[in-house]
């Protein structure tokens, strides 16, 4: 199992990145607002269950990489902080001009929940950015004082830290699909609470990837 403190990171990090509005956010808004709460309710369900796919799939293919290729797992390290400290950049970059985007949810087809679920699960697993982020994101997560020679200690690692992060976005989701339209009002008149949560979101991720090098916590 991966130590306690880079567990929490995790999920410290998966709640920043879900909280804020992106392509996923927007998805079950529109399912809410142009069907109704069950069917945004189901659409949190498909990313959920289409993130934990992502994430076994992931995890048990770097797990696959490390054992075959032990040396990179300091360089995916590095590489994946260096991903996080970028992340964490762009939030604060692009803080002002995010805050003043006017979300705007658009009309939807009525579907069935189980279709709307599927389409969930497709369009979180074969998202790009989403796999490139699971590709990079969890190796500077995992513990080589662990044995990360043992491809069994590796997948166990990888396979808990990643399944975290979709059931981070899961609390968000689900409180998307109730507010519903109030919350496409309420984030739109905030310009000055989204800015800030952008700066404190992206200071905690940069902050996150110092602290796996220092340790300072």
């Amino acid at each position: 199992m991966p130590p306690i403190d880079n567990v929490l990171a995790v999920l410290l990090a998966g709640f920043f990145l879900s909280a804020t509005p992106g392509p996923s956010m927007l998805y079950v808004l529109s399912r809410t607002v142009g069907q109704n709460r069950t069917a945004g309710l189901a659409s949190a369900l498909g990313l959920a269950l289409g993130g934990m796919v992502l994430a076994v799939a992931t995890a048990l293919g770097l797990a696959k990489l490390f054992e075959e290729m032990p040396s990179i797992v300091v360089g995916l390290r590095y590489v994946g902080s260096a991903y996080l400290i970028w992340l964490g950049a762009t939030m604060i970059l692009n803080a002002r001009s995010e805050a003043k985007t006017v979300l705007i949810v658009k009309e939807v087809r009525t579907r069935s929940l189980g279709s709307i679920i599927w389409q969930g699960v497709l369009v979180e697993f074969l998202n790009p950015k989403t796999v490139l982020f699971f590709a990079l994101f969890l190796p500077p997560f995992v513990d080589t004082g662990l044995g990360v020679s043992s491809e069994v200690d590796t997948r166990v690692q990888l396979l808990t830290l990643g399944v975290l992060v979709p059931l981070t976005a899961i609390p968000v989701d689900i409180g998307v699909a109730f507010m519903g339209g109030a919350l496409v009002q309420k984030i739109n008149g905030q310009e000055r609470t989204r800015e800030r949560m952008a700066w404190f979101g992206g200071l905690i991720l940069i902050a996150i990837s110092v602290n796996l090098h220092l340790g300072m916590i």
